[in-house]
């Protein structure tokens, strides 16, 4: 079976996929939720963290780079 993605809006109880999903009747599928951002606030205030991360993050070789001839001796 393969995979499906689709955004659904949850709405008295239920699960109210968006798009078309091709399921049997009565058949068992695992669902896993993930918020959708619904605002432009929320995709700046996202944004803003994870910038916030990487800049946090040290990201520094120390000592001289590998040459181009160095990388491709790896084989």
């Amino acid at each position: 079976m393969e995979n499906q993605v689709t955004e659904a809006i949850y709405s008295g109880g239920l699960l109210k996929p968006l798009g078309a999903i091709s399921l049997r009747e009565s058949e068992r599928v695992r669902l896993i939720i993930e918020r959708t951002m619904t605002s432009e606030t929320e995709r700046q205030l996202a944004l803003e963290r994870l910038r916030n991360g990487i800049a946090q993050m040290h990201f520094r070789s120390s000592g001289p780079l590998p040459t181009r001839d160095e990388l491709h001796d790896r084989v």
